[in-house]
């Protein structure tokens, strides 16, 4: 019998988190093999790691404590990967050689897969003088150029390349420009991008007062503090970015206030971390954990609860000794605090497993008991790790219990920590769960609501026939398990059908008892007018959040959603995108028709020749493999990478033109070239070229598209399909949509942040 609840479930598995050798043969032969590795691995340094290995295997069994990717993928590999999975990376001095210091810093961690944010604000803005060289700074938003760029070319270790944030102050003088920045589609498009929001801000937004624009205690410029802040609402509403982050309000209510000031966050937004600071991540999955669901008398296993969060948190806490680090400072920030963030998945899934509407006054206040719960039983746990191995180093009682969260704890936990110490100086975080949610069984994301009850996904064999599954949310498995196919309860709401304030209503209930923060996207309808999205975020602050991330579905950031009164669909039931993917990559036929194209970059004694060769699949021809060759030895190592990753791409289907897309994007900092009346940024753009030429020219794609040439009606969508989005990078549907910060498959569960 299977452990895993659908075939996506075990396709995540065997793609992500399963143990392989170098030539793909399985190390792992069942998913229980896995979290037999997991559990040794993490219960190595104990005292007793025979005894702690069985039941760190049991907190895993079943899928009821889920660690984070990074560890599920790495731990007990032997590989030299990090097992964090995201950093705030050292202050950006503000000087030429400083800056790129901290560009190979940033290389280094992501090279090894972590996350990574980073606050620009200490870059002196576009215009200032650069005393000793005559000239005028290029300010951080080139800079940040650089870094997206870097981001590009670095494939993090597993499969998914590295992702960014980036944060500036409200007060810094190119404010403006950054939050206007990715209104460009080709720019900063590695980056989630935040504004810092201090409270004195939203004093003078609300008084609609000046607001003054300053650097090294220079004004600049004095903007109206309501403008600024519209301007900031209004790229959000179009582009979905900036988010905004309450920063005052992370530092007043960080447990490390007495030694530490935060001014950036991991790429998703739930860890504040300080300059090298690193946290880890692992959710308790509610959705498991639920007695008699759908019954009268379905309620969560609260005992239970207690006693997963203690294993949890000293399976957590081994992490930091056994994890490797990109970075020396990186490994001693993480010592000397020993940060995790432990969160919950499938909480959507367990409110209506008990009967509650998610988004309802009941479901708030039984999210905010639940997270209470696992808030104290962690917090408990980690005196117990404090009294058997030591507390933090920075551990000072009298400062600790006076900040951030402590003061609101109870008073019988803050009186163990007074009297033996805690281990992890916070314990608490939501991060995004969509992969590992899927892996799973498909339960609700983080503290998402449910996004799509059911839809279909469609696969394509090696023989060219399609084969179709449903995917469907756990609790409602459940739920026709037990009812069939009756009618849902009123109560099955999903993210599309509930108002913004039942989303921030959530958020709000969750942040009282996480000491980090919420990975959490606030959905909106796209007819929501101007005024009313801006009050969102009042909402979110005047409610207590730490920082707010919307998604409003339009033209510019896809997802949208229309009706045919010609068809009749079942609300609960999602059919899916018309792209489809291969379940495996193609044999190679023995022949192939392709083409070969000369490129002559200037200044380059030999020439690249690129050879594309094309299939016919159900009639149609699309590329199969490329091949890139040169004479300069010099270009060897990655042309040879170059033709390795896009064929394997290519045979895997779906809409690959975003190869073209990825590679036209690369801009090498020595300078492009001009080449047929334009401006190419780099040998790889000119190729990505190349590759754009030879699809149009075989009707892949249209003219200067990038997308699937298709019927114009493919765009329009029946009641009860799920909004479609831009097409996934790794299984080529039209199935990414923003959830918890960050652009997620629903197809595949490819995600840049999780």
């Amino acid at each position: 019998m299977t452990r895993f609840a659908a075939p996506i479930s075990e396709s995540i598995w065997d793609m992500k988190y399963r143990l392989k050798q170098a030539d793909g043969t399985p190390i792992d032969q069942t998913v229980e093999d896995s979290w037999r590795r997991i559990a040794r691995s993490l219960a190595q340094n104990e005292a007793e790691p025979a005894t702690w290995e069985e039941r760190f295997y049991g907190a895993l069994e079943n899928f009821r404590f889920l660690p984070a990717g990074r560890i599920t993928a790495g731990a007990g590999t032997g590989r030299s990967v990090t097992l964090f999975n995201c950093f705030v990376m050292g202050t950006i001095p503000d000087d030429m050689g400083g800056i790129f210091d901290m560009l190979k810093e940033a290389a280094l961690t992501m090279q090894q897969g972590g996350g990574i944010g980073y606050d620009f604000s200490t870059i002196r803005p576009r215009g200032a003088d650069v005393k000793g060289v005559a000239a005028d700074a290029s300010g951080p938003l080139s800079f940040m150029d650089v870094w997206d760029a870097m981001c590009r070319t670095i494939m993090s270790a597993g499969s998914r390349r590295g992702a960014m944030m980036a944060t500036m102050r409200c007060d810094h003088p190119d404010i403006e420009d950054f939050i206007t920045a990715k209104s460009d589609p080709a720019r900063l498009r590695m980056f989630n991008m935040s504004v810092l929001v201090t409270d004195a801000f939203m004093d003078a937004v609300k008084a609609d007062g000046p607001w003054e624009l300053q650097f090294d205690g220079k004004v600049y410029h004095t903007v109206e503090a309501r403008d600024l802040w519209n301007r900031i609402m209004r790229a959000t509403y179009d582009y979905a970015e900036p988010g905004v982050i309450f920063i005052d309000r992370i530092n007043a209510m960080n447990n490390l206030a007495y030694c530490e000031e935060i001014s950036a966050t991991n790429p998703c937004g739930e860890q504040p971390l300080p300059p090298y600071g690193a946290c880890l991540l692992g959710s308790v999955n509610l959705a498991r954990l639920v007695s008699d669901p759908f019954e009268p008398g379905a309620a969560l296993d609260e005992a239970e609860l207690d006693a997963l969060v203690g294993t949890a948190v000293r399976m957590m806490d081994n992490v930091v000794d056994i994890s490797r680090f990109p970075l020396p400072e990186q490994a001693q920030e993480a010592q000397a605090k020993r940060r995790i963030g432990l969160g919950v998945t499938g909480l959507a899934d367990a409110l209506l497993m008990v009967g509650q509407r998610y988004g309802s006054e009941e479901a708030a206040r039984l999210t905010e008991h639940w997270l209470h719960r696992i808030a104290r039983a962690a917090y408990r746990a980690s005196v117990q790790l404090a009294r058997e191995k030591g507390a933090f180093p920075l551990f000072e009682a009298e400062k600790y219990l006076a900040s951030g969260s402590l003061p609101h704890m109870d008073e019988d936990v803050r009186a163990e920590i007074a009297e033996h110490g805690i281990r992890n100086a916070l314990l608490t975080s939501i991060a995004p769960t969509g992969t590992i949610s899927l892996y799973a069984g498909n339960v609700s994301s983080g503290i998402e609501p449910v996004f799509a009850y059911a839809y279909t996904r469609k696969v394509l064999q090696k023989d060219g026939s399609r084969s179709e599954e449903e995917v469907i949310d756990y609790a409602l498995r459940l739920w026709r398990d037990k009812h069939g196919d009756t009618a849902l309860p009123d109560h099955f709401v999903d993210a599309q059908t509930l108002a913004p304030a039942d989303h921030v209503r959530m958020q709000a209930a969750a942040q009282k008892w996480v000491d980090s923060s919420i990975s959490k996207t606030i959905n909106c309808p796209e007819d929501i007018d101007f005024d009313s999205f801006q009050d969102v975020y009042l909402q979110a602050w005047e409610q207590g959040c730490k920082g707010c991330t919307t998604y409003r579905p339009n033209e510019v950031t896809g997802s949208v959603l229309s009706v045919s009164e010609s068809e009749e669909t079942s609300p609960d039931i999602d059919r899916g995108a018309d792209v489809i993917y291969l379940s495996e990559p193609l044999d190679r036929p023995k022949a192939l028709e392709g083409a070969t194209y000369k490129v002559k970059w200037p200044d380059s004694e030999h020439a690249i020749y690129i050879t594309i060769n094309d299939i016919i699949l159900n009639g149609t021809r699309r590329p199969f493999e490329v091949f890139i060759n040169s004479k300069n030895m010099e270009h060897f190592a990655w042309t040879v990478a170059l033709t390795r990753m896009i064929s394997a791409v290519f045979r895997r289907g779906g809409d690959v033109s975003f190869v073209v897309e990825e590679l036209k994007a690369v801009f090498d900092p020595r300078g492009g070239a001009w080449m047929e009346g334009k401006y190419i940024p780099s040998i790889l753009a000119a190729i990505g070229g190349i590759i754009e030429r030879h699809l149009i020219s075989i009707g892949f794609i249209e003219g200067e598209g990038l997308g699937l040439k298709s019927d114009p009606e493919a765009e329009r969508m029946t009641a009860g399909e799920r909004p479609k989005g831009p097409a996934c990078p790794s299984c080529g549907q039209y199935a990414m949509r923003m959830v918890e910060g960050c652009r997620t498959c629903m197809n595949c569960g490819h995600s840049k942040c999780s």
